[in-house]
């Protein structure tokens, strides 16, 4: 057993104890609640304490005779855009704030069916449409590693949470990067699952969502280990018949001979790669050629292009559906980022918008073509260390720092593939210390490929909890 505190254990340890009967789970859900209490009102990463609910349903856990599920007693935090019944799905909207879910999301049934305990409700910036977390509703939450350096978004209260030691697993989602972001920004892990891989519905919702976030957003986790993904989401993707784009494919597919091929590529986009991110690529490049991969440097196709297609894209979907509620709804803030957004990227509309989700296929077909070649793409994720709080609300400068350099991360979302996101190096800038994320890509259905991966980086390269948790002792 692990003479770490508890809120520091995996969530592979909190299982495997809790399956051998030398953990309860209301002794991990109290260690998670003492840590969120000590440390969030700090942070704000959790806007929303369960810890009675979360206490009564350890305790009917550890009075159940029937079979424990793979997460038993394993606190997790749930990101506020997502349904859970009786609870607010905000999205950090001051409008939404009384806007109750009449039932959970298909991921928090399979969360709580699988035995985890929800401790609390994790912060998101408004419309969870920021790669930094703030909002009017719940203000700004705080990285751990310091005040220098954002939470990321939009699933930023997640990141910080669990990094924090608040939960060993923490939900999120991602429609541009709001897994990766924050996973990158605090020194997490997390993997972006393909399209139709995690079921998603919102109970509460008033309308259907557009084509391009049918099929761009999905569900996801953040931990701190590669190894506790492995563990946490095969039960992420149970069916759920509310989604009908769900497909029933297990998590891991059949193995692949060794070695595997993983193209590296070092495009910057005409942005410029920072000496410490090309540090963070070299060392997970060094690290998988270490493991047995078979590491190349090779430049995936249409990269660019396909960036910035998805987003405008994107962003023309946004405009003609969820335009008018942010005008709204949104703070005078979030409508002046909005406006550099549509200054950046020009949404497509009418009959352009159309062609372009049409042109979709010719870029997944042409990546599918690759990654015949290349299962797994190894890239930077931000091309400069992450930014600080508010960057993206400093007019065009400030939007070209904390998206302008993202490509990387559009890139997944529209053509649907699976993406994973791990700190590789710790860099001590003047403003102060913090890791440095990069992205593996993978192919569709493949997730489990992407994780591997991950794990055997960490071999190598130890997680960022440690050091951080070291500074913070």
């Amino acid at each position: 057993m692990s003479k770490a505190p508890l809120w520091q254990w995996s969530a592979t340890q909190i299982a495997t104890a809790t399956q051998e009967g030398s953990l309860t789970a209301i002794e991990a859900t109290e260690a998670a609640i003492a840590r969120m209490e000590e440390v969030n009102p700090d942070l704000n990463a959790v806007v929303e304490s369960l810890a009675d609910a979360a206490r009564a349903e350890a305790k009917a856990l550890d009075e159940s005779d029937g079979p424990k599920g793979p997460l038993h007693g394993v606190p997790v935090t749930i990101k506020i855009n997502v349904d859970q019944k009786g609870h607010a799905t905000s999205n950090g909207v001051p409008a939404f704030k009384d806007m109750i879910a009449p039932d959970d999301a298909p991921v928090v049934r399979n969360l709580k069916a699988a035995g985890a305990i929800v401790i609390g409700r994790t912060n998101t910036p408004e419309f969870s449409f920021r790669a930094d977390t703030d909002n009017p509703l719940y203000g700004r939450t705080h990285n751990p590693w310091g005040r220098h350096v954002s939470a990321g978004g939009s699933s930023g209260g997640a990141g910080s949470a669990v990094m924090a030691g608040i939960g060993a697993l923490a939900h999120g989602n991602d429609i541009g990067g709001s897994l990766r972001f924050p996973a990158s920004a605090n020194g997490a892990v997390t993997v972006k699952p393909g399209l139709g891989r995690v079921a998603a519905f919102n109970p509460s919702q008033k309308a259907e969502r557009g084509l391009l976030a049918q099929s761009m957003s999905v569900q996801g986790l953040i931990t701190r280990t590669a190894a506790d993904l492995h563990l946490s989401m095969p039960a992420m993707i149970a069916a759920d018949p509310r989604d009908p784009f769900h497909v029933p494919v297990p998590w891991r597919g059949v193995p692949r001979s060794a070695p595997i091929r993983v193209a590296v590529s070092r495009d910057d986009f005409g942005f410029g790669l920072h000496s410490e991110v090309a540090t963070a690529l070299d060392r997970a490049a060094s690290a998988l050629s270490d493991a047995g991969y078979a590491v190349e440097t090779v430049e995936p196709p249409l990269a660019r292009e396909t960036g910035e297609v998805g987003y405008r894209a994107l962003m023309g979907e946004v405009k003609a559906l969820i335009g008018p509620d942010i005008h709204q709804y949104g703070s005078v803030e979030l409508n002046t980022i909005f406006e550099e957004y549509h200054r950046q990227f020009p949404p497509y509309e009418g009959s352009e918008l159309v062609t372009m989700l049409a042109k979709r296929t010719h870029y997944m077909r042409e990546w599918s073509l690759f990654l015949e070649d290349y299962p797994l793409v190894l890239t930077p994720f931000l091309l400069q260390p992450f930014f600080a709080p508010g960057r993206d609300a400093e007019g065009a400068e400030g939007v070209r720092d904390a998206l302008g350099g993202a490509h990387w991360s559009f890139i997944m979302n529209f053509l649907g593939l699976p993406a994973g996101n791990l700190p590789t190096h710790i860099a001590d800038l003047p403003t102060g210390p913090q890791p440095i994320g990069v992205q593996i890509a993978g192919r569709r259905w493949r997730e489990d490929l992407i994780v591997n991966a991950m794990q055997a980086i960490e071999t190598v390269i130890s997680p960022a909890c440690e050091t951080l948790w070291k500074r913070l002792a």
